[in-house]
């Protein structure tokens, strides 16, 4: 049985750190930017983006040169995103092929992807390509693919590649001759080896590809047989796969602190928009958003939604996101934010034919948080019963849609209804022979005609809230005839009568 043919394709994405930055800031796209590094005041440029470049900075400049430039925008590195920008490369490459190796350096994104196989799966290599560039491009990323038979030519292809050109594939045999014009940069030669090839005026990989086996490793030791390996893309590699976890998380640090919704929301909608993508890519849908704010007074500020259905609009999710700030507004300026979102499944209701159309659930949600910013978190949704028999007793739970409740509405049958009273009215209640005979409500003599009861209940007893009822169900007649059917209960402890609800 023969061993499958190796195929690799290698993302590499230029000016890392900028590309991190402006990845969720995309009204500076368009502008000359640069990024510094290290302790004020020798701080240096560590990435620029191409517009900064034509403009004659480059790497290495320090702040003082960096200003004298006053149309160039300038942020500071910032490693907690060039990390979350990595997770998500990684994750879009892991949806070509569960085999990725990361080769990451410091200021620029390299990872491998053994696509050996995958043929059926995304076609050609380079239709592959396409499509992987593709998907990175809609992260807000700019990177190159190349794709070889062997590892190590893969990785100096994309790095030698031109500026204009962004997919190259070689052919099997022919990595030698497509490596030949690049430069030894591409290599990451050490220092004293760049020196003694630029001493021999050494300066392609065609060049050192042509040099004697045995007279470059008596000069320079056993890593001269490596180096015509890699000059030749003869390299044998050994691939190391890594696997990321899957987290829908963005997270940015702010220029300057925010204190106005309208400018976090700005900020927010770039950082959904890229959670929605992530999210569909694996067919999912976002089922709640969290959002932690870093504020000025070394605080954190947390708030979480949760709609009653996952969803991948992203006005609902803004709109439930502005609604819950609003209710719990921030108390100091914003420093830098996160969102983290939970995944869940794709909802899908089925109606029948000649059912009526329902409001969407996810307009249900926003309806639901602005009457929430009106009346209080705890006072709207559902309302549930407590596992208790005091009267009265229950709490409030946030609507759920049941995505397989059926659309059938019962017939309705006539039924008593009973109107409690909240609070409960207090009344004077005439009583004998241990049962009530007449009472005073609203000013009003009543005689009783029938009493059902009592019923007693009781509760707590193992907690300072004690509670002890005797319920009556009265039908009673006033002096102008007038009948009332009503619902009497007497406080067992303090020794008081109420009107708790009204017959119709």
């Amino acid at each position: 049985m023969t061993k499958p043919a190796e195929l690799f394709a290698c993302l590499y994405a230029k000016e890392f750190p900028a590309q991190a930055l402006l990845r969720l800031r995309p009204g500076l796209l368009d502008k000359p930017c640069v990024v510094m590094e290290g302790e004020a005041p020798f701080e240096q440029v560590c990435s620029l983006t191409r517009k900064a470049r034509l403009l004659g900075l480059s790497r290495s400049m320090k702040r003082v040169e960096v200003e004298t430039f006053p149309s160039v925008t300038v942020l500071p590195r910032c490693q907690r995103e060039e990390t979350g920008t990595k997770t998500v490369l990684l994750e879009c490459a892991g949806g070509f092929s569960p085999r990725v190796e990361d080769r990451s350096e410091d200021g620029a994104f390299l990872c491998v992807i053994d696509i050996a196989g995958t043929g059926r799966l995304f076609g050609q290599p380079e239709a592959l390509s396409k499509n992987l560039l593709t998907r990175v491009q809609s992260l807000g990323v700019t990177g190159y693919v190349a794709v070889s038979h062997n590892f190590h030519a893969a990785i100096a292809l994309v790095k030698g590649m031109p500026l204009r050109k962004t997919v190259k594939v070689i052919l099997p045999g022919e990595e030698m001759t497509a490596l030949a014009s690049l430069p030894l940069a591409v290599l990451d030669l050490p220092e004293e080896h760049a020196e003694i090839f630029a001493s021999w005026g050494i300066r392609t990989l065609g060049m050192l590809a042509a040099l004697p086996e045995k007279e470059l490793v008596a000069r320079i030791g056993q890593s001269g047989k490596q180096l015509l390996q890699l000059a030749r893309g003869e390299m044998p590699h050994l691939f190391q796969p890594v696997e990321p976890a899957f987290t829908l998380e963005e997270c940015m640090e702010l220029d300057s602190p925010v204190e106005l919704l309208d400018a976090l929301l700005f900020v927010v909608n770039a950082m959904l928009e890229q959670l929605i993508l992530r999210a569909k890519a694996r067919v999912l849908a976002l089922a709640s958003v969290s959002i932690v704010l870093k504020l000025e007074d070394e605080r954190e500020h947390t708030s979480t939604v949760r709609p009653a259905q996952p969803t991948n609009e992203k006005q609902i999710w803004l709109k439930l996101l502005q609604l819950d700030l609003e209710a719990h507004p921030p108390q100091a300026a914003i420093l830098a934010l996160s969102l983290t979102a939970e995944p869940g499944s794709a909802s899908k209701v089925q109606l029948g034919l000649f059912s009526p159309q329902l409001p969407e659930p996810a307009r249900l949600d926003v309806t639901l948080a602005r009457i929430r910013a009106i009346v209080g978190d705890g006072n709207a949704g559902c309302a549930v019963l407590q596992d208790t028999h005091q009267p009265g007793e229950f709490r409030m739970e946030p609507f759920v849609v049941s995505v397989g409740s059926s659309s059938v509405i019962p017939a309705s049958q006539s039924r008593s209804a009973m109107r409690r009273l909240r609070p409960e009215e207090a009344i004077s209640v005439t009583v004998q022979g241990q049962r009530p005979k007449a009472f005073i409500f609203r000013e009003k003599h009543y005689v009783i005609e029938q009493s059902y009861g009592p019923w007693l209940t009781s509760g707590d007893w193992w907690k300072p809230t004690l509670w002890g009822f005797e319920q009556w169900d009265i039908v009673a007649r006033a002096h102008d005839s007038a009948l009332l059917c009503c619902c009497l209960v007497r406080e067992r402890i303090e020794d008081s009568w109420q009107m708790a609800a009204l017959y119709d």
